[in-house]
C-alpha cells in the first residue's frame, strides 16, 4: 500500500510524459516573470531612493505628500489595485495592458517600501555628520550623495533586499488578468493535462528563480554591512 501510495504521488506529480510536454510554456513563463522582476525591481528601487532623498530637502508640503503616497500604497492590497486598474480605469477612458497594470502597481508598491526603508538609513546617519559637511562649506546635496547615502544604502541593504524579494514573488498575482507568468502558464497546463505536475514545474521553475536572488541578497548584505568589515 505504501509503494502504491508513493506511485501514486509521484504519477500525479511527477509524471514524465506530462512534464516534456509542458516544460517549454512554463519556461515561456519563467522568462516572463523574470523580465517583469527585474524591471519592477529596478524601477521601485530608484523611484522610492529619489523620494527619499526629495524628503531629506525637508520641504514640509512635498514630505507630507510623499508621507501619504508611501502610507497609502504600503496599505493597500496589490491585488484589489491590480483589479481596478485593469478592469476600472478602462470605464474612465484609461486601458493599461496587463503586463503594465503588474508593472505600475508592484512597482508603486515597492517604491513606496523602499522610500521608507531609505529614509530610515537616512535619518540613522548621526546629524553630526551633516553638521561637520556643512561647517567645512559643502552643500546640503554633495553632503547627501557623497556621504549620507552611502551609509544609509549599507544600512537599508537587508530590509531592502527582503522586500524586493516579496514583491517579486507578487508577480504570481498577474495571473488573474492573464500576465503569461509561470503561474499563470503552469494553471493552464493543468486544466488542460488534468495533472498537477504542471504546477510541480511551475514551484521549481519559482525555487529556480528566486533561489539566486535569495542568495544574491545575502551576498550584498555581507558586502555592503560595514559593521562586518
Amino acid at each position: 500500500m505504501h509503494m502504491d501510495g508513493l506511485e501514486h504521488f509521484l504519477q500525479v506529480f511527477f509524471d514524465p510524459v506530462i512534464m516534456k510536454k509542458y516544460w517549454p510554456a512554463i519556461l515561456d513563463g519563467l522568462w516572463v516573470t523574470l523580465g517583469l522582476s527585474v524591471t519592477v525591481v529596478t524601477c521601485g528601487i530608484l523611484l522610492g531612493l529619489v523620494l527619499a532623498c526629495l524628503r531629506s530637502a525637508g520641504i514640509r508640503i512635498l514630505n507630507l505628500l510623499i508621507v501619504a503616497f508611501a502610507d497609502i500604497w504600503r496599505a493597500l492590497p496589490p491585488l484589489v489595485v491590480i483589479l481596478i486598474f485593469y478592469f476600472g480605469f478602462p470605464g474612465i477612458g484609461i486601458t493599461f495592458s496587463s503586463w503594465m497594470v503588474l508593472f505600475l502597481v508592484l512597482s508603486l508598491v515597492l517604491a513606496a517600501f523602499a522610500e521608507e526603508i531609505f529614509w530610515a538609513g537616512i535619518c540613522a546617519v548621526d546629524i553630526g555628520q551633516w553638521e561637520a559637511a556643512h561647517a567645512s562649506g559643502m552643500r546640503r546635496l554633495t553632503v547627501l550623495v557623497w556621504i549620507v547615502l552611502p551609509q544609509a544604502m549599507r544600512m537599508a541593504m537587508p530590509s531592502l533586499t527582503n522586500r524586493s524579494i516579496a514583491i517579486t514573488k507578487m508577480t504570481a498575482l498577474g495571473t488573474v488578468i492573464g500576465v503569461p507568468e509561470i503561474l499563470y502558464q503552469a494553471s493552464s497546463a493543468q486544466s488542460f493535462s488534468g495533472s498537477a505536475t504542471p504546477l510541480t514545474l511551475g514551484a521549481l521553475a519559482y525555487v529556480g528563480m528566486f533561489l539566486p536572488f535569495v542568495i544574491l541578497g545575502r551576498w550584498l548584505e555581507s558586502r555592503m554591512n560595514w559593521r562586518r568589515r
